[in-house]
């Protein structure tokens, strides 16, 4: 009898995993439901196996329209509207696309008896791990509105980093691109027209000048090798993100990078800090939540080490304890974490220190951008300068031997 693996989820809304015999994967599902578990996924041993995925909020739809959902869900419930009623008033009004597509599903699955937690974990393409953890919290704790409000002002204040982050980088990506094509033009196309005029002259050329005409030669003649480099770079790189050493050591140079490394720690922080937060605050227990977070914060150094800062604190270890052991987390941070531990407050904690490091990244991104807009002008000014340079310097000096 054939062997299946699955992942699933409890009534709790909690993740499980497993093995189990049966004849078809259509059986093994009968007997997942029987035991009283929501299969997410179920792969025959042996077989390919499914994507996980990793814990987050955004998942196969756009933040806001998720947010969005979220927020006419939270209202929906705090005015005491039944859940079947309100899943269908949503669908109702929903944009076409994956979303309404998804809530129909889920009203589906209510209408079976399923929780709304459980429902929500059947489209993990859509509501990731973290998201229904929160909500089987809310409604085992009876807060499912204030749950979901909580799940609506994180979702919008993420987007709106996001945002920031698009808009802030819009303007460099776009100089690049224009300075890279003003180069591209003037080496392939300007410069070999000039360059006539000197090797006619048979005169002595100056030293940049000859560099510039070999790179237009190059281009000209081998243009495939850099656009070769280019397009092998692509899966190259990503045959090498599928390993995990990798991966670490790309997180790790980004952390190390002058200015941007700075900017990706606090960015970093603070969704540890508010994810960490909302979750406990959610009534998540504290392991399940370390668990999501470290899955969440999408850099491996630092989930490299939550993931012995839960060893610790299963062993009765204290989280500010843990952190400190290690400079990748501020004594800010540790601090705050330890003051919400001792006065029973933590998630209140965690989200000020969460607050205040999205603040200081914001305050780091703006400064650089700032910086930086003047530099890649500056920069677009030298190389068009040096071209400049390379095609005069000739010319007077053909100037003078004509005189």
């Amino acid at each position: 009898m054939p062997t299946f693996r699955y992942k699933a989820y409890s009534t709790s809304g909690a993740s499980v995993t497993g093995t189990i015999e049966a004849d078809s994967e259509r059986q093994a599902l009968q007997q997942l439901k029987g035991k009283g578990l929501l299969p997410r996924e179920v792969v025959e041993d042996g077989g390919p196996v499914g994507r996980t995925g990793s814990f987050s909020f955004r998942r196969g739809v756009p933040t806001d329209e998720l947010s969005l959902f979220t927020r006419r869900l939270a209202t929906l419930v705090a005015s005491s509207v039944p859940l079947f009623e309100a899943m269908g008033s949503l669908c109702e009004q929903e944009d076409p696309g994956l979303l309404r597509q998804s809530l129909v599903r889920v009203k589906e699955r209510i209408a079976e008896g399923a929780s709304l937690s459980r429902a929500l974990a059947a489209d993990p393409d859509i509501f990731g791990e973290s998201y229904v953890s929160m909500v089987a919290a809310g409604e085992a704790g009876g807060a499912l509105d204030a749950v979901l409000e909580r799940l609506a002002d994180f979702l919008e204040e993420q987007e709106q980093v996001r945002s920031k982050v698009t808009s802030a980088l819009a303007y460099p990506i776009l100089m690049i691109f224009v300075g890279g094509g003003v180069m591209l033009f003037l080496l392939t196309v300007v410069i070999p027209r000039i360059v006539t005029i000197f090797e006619d002259s048979k005169a002595a050329l100056p030293l940049i000048t000859i560099l510039l005409i070999k790179v237009s030669h190059f281009l000209q003649g081998y243009w495939w090798i850099p656009t070769a480099l280019i397009i092998a770079s692509v899966p190259l790189y990503r045959t090498a993100m599928t390993r995990d050493d990798m991966r670490l050591k790309r997180d790790d140079l980004m952390l190390r990078l002058p200015m941007v490394g700075g900017m990706l720690q606090r960015l970093i922080l603070s969704r540890f800090a508010r994810v960490l937060g909302l979750l406990l605050s959610s009534g998540v227990p504290i392991m399940r939540a370390l668990e999501i977070t470290g899955e969440v914060v999408v850099n491996r150094v630092y989930r490299l080490f939550l993931r012995g800062v839960m060893e610790e604190v299963a062993q009765g270890g204290t989280l500010s304890g843990s952190l400190k052991k290690s400079h990748l987390f501020p004594p800010l941070l540790v601090h705050l974490t330890s003051v919400g531990e001792k006065s029973g407050n933590l998630d209140g904690m965690l989200v000020k220190a969460g607050i205040a490091y999205e603040r200081e990244f914001s305050t780091r991104l703006t400064r650089v951008m700032g910086l930086m807009e003047p530099l890649l002008v500056l920069a677009m000014g030298v190389a068009v300068g040096i071209v400049v340079l390379a095609v005069l310097l000739p010319i007077f000096e053909l100037n003078q031997l004509i005189k």
